[in-house]
């Protein structure tokens, strides 16, 4: 911390020290029937808590007290005035803004047949009222006041959409086991059938013995390397290529071979007509 700082921290706690304090005066609850009678009056001491206040459905409960310097009981118009309903039972609490006037004067109506937001969801546990003040001028002021039974809170109207976002049991994924290698015997026995069309064929051509003169002739041989290319392509795809791999490169091998094919098949007719 820096000097500056330690003396602003400083500062704030002498002028905190020396601050003044804040009380209310001619306070007063009255609670009201719907009728208008009066079911209740009595002035609020902060020296003695006043008795539990009971409010019907449609009672209307009235408090009235005046903010003031507690050292020279002149009204005070603070900066913040809440008066603060707290369920020790659930946690919840409410916060409702009184007006004050510049006389310190304030008055707050809490009507049961029209309870403002503020008021937190009651129970059969009564709220703890308190008023909270806060001033430039003098030390902040939490004043407890009373406890207040309300009549309990209607519960909440359900949602029609509120079933779609409870909680879900967990889904289970069942997923099908690794496919297994079939014996060795087997795929031996079944590249053994692959190949033997190729080893017949290899032996009736011996047998027969062909002549194949330019088969690797400058015109021939591209056509025949073309084969061999997508034979290859064709074993690679087996192995180890997929779908769209061996399409983009088939097409590639398809179309060398088509031009190579053109030109070895003229290459050949050229031939036997006697023109070369």
């Amino acid at each position: 911390m820096g000097p500056l700082s330690f003396f602003s921290v400083l500062l704030s706690l002498v002028v905190a020290a020396h601050a003044g304090q804040l009380t209310i005066q001619s306070s007063r609850l009255t609670v009201q029937g719907s009728d208008g009678s009066q079911l209740r009056s009595e002035p609020i001491s902060l020296a003695k808590r006043a008795d539990p206040v009971t409010l019907g459905a449609s009672d209307t409960l009235k408090f009235t007290f005046q903010v003031a310097d507690k050292d020279t009981e002149k009204g005070v118009q603070p900066h913040q005035t809440f008066l603060r309903f707290f369920d020790a039972t659930t946690g919840e609490e409410g916060i409702q803004p009184v007006k004050v006037a510049s006389s310190g004067k304030a008055k707050f109506e809490l009507n049961m047949a029209k309870p403002p937001s503020s008021l937190p969801p009651s129970g059969t546990a009564p709220l703890r009222v308190s008023l909270l003040l806060g001033s430039f001028a003098h030390a902040p002021a939490t004043l407890d006041l009373f406890d207040l039974h309300v009549p309990p809170s209607a519960p909440a109207p359900v949602h029609p959409d509120e079933a779609l976002y409870r909680p879900r049991p967990p889904l289970a994924h069942t997923f099908r086991p690794d496919p297994k290698l079939p014996p060795r015997p087997v795929s031996a026995l079944f590249t053994a059938l692959v190949l033997a069309p190729w080893v017949v064929l290899l032996g009736l051509w011996g047998a027969v013995r062909p002549r194949v003169p330019h088969l690797f002739s400058l015109s021939v041989l591209p056509f025949v390397s073309s084969l061999v290319l997508i034979e290859g392509l064709l074993f690679w795809y087996w192995v180890e290529l997929r779908l769209g791999q061996i399409s983009l490169y088939g097409s590639g091998a398809a179309a060398f071979a088509v031009l190579t094919g053109k030109q070895a098949l003229a290459s050949i007719s050229a031939r036997r007509t006697g023109r070369k």
